[in-house]
């Protein structure tokens, strides 16, 4: 919009709330045939790993693409107390993510002004949020 200053501000709230009610819904309506789709592909690959397992294959080659079942591990913890004595007892700092926790950051430089840990960085920008009138 070249012409920001000439046009009330009041129009503009109102038009960028109709344009984010238009964009709402197109969302929903994308979410639901996302939905619908994603269950599709996910019935086919289920059919495709049974394929893998009743054949006791790891990879098929077709006329049409291939594919393959691989393994895929995620690893927890239900004891960060013995996890954190184990890699400091054996010296594997990798095992940790490296990354800082925004929400109880914001929250410990809020309660302690007066302490900066060595090295953080902040980047803060502003946002505009707009809320409609209750009718």
């Amino acid at each position: 919009m070249d012409n920001e200053s000439t046009i009330p501000v009041d129009k503009l709230v109102k038009v960028y709330i109709k344009m984010r009610d238009h964009h709402t819904t197109m969302m929903q309506e994308f979410k639901k045939q996302e939905d619908a789709s994603v269950g599709q592909m996910k019935q086919v690959k289920d059919a495709l790993l049974a394929y893998c397992k009743d054949q006791n294959l790891e990879s098929v080659k077709t006329a049409e693409g291939s594919f393959y079942r691989t393994t895929k591990r995620r690893y927890t913890t239900a004891d960060w107390g013995s996890m954190n004595q184990f890699i400091l007892e054996h010296q594997v700092p990798e095992l940790y993510e490296k990354r800082i926790h925004q929400g109880n950051m914001e929250t410990f430089l809020t309660e302690h002004p007066d302490l900066l840990p060595p090295g953080l960085n902040c980047d803060a920008e502003y946002s505009v949020t707009v809320r409609r009138n209750k009718q």
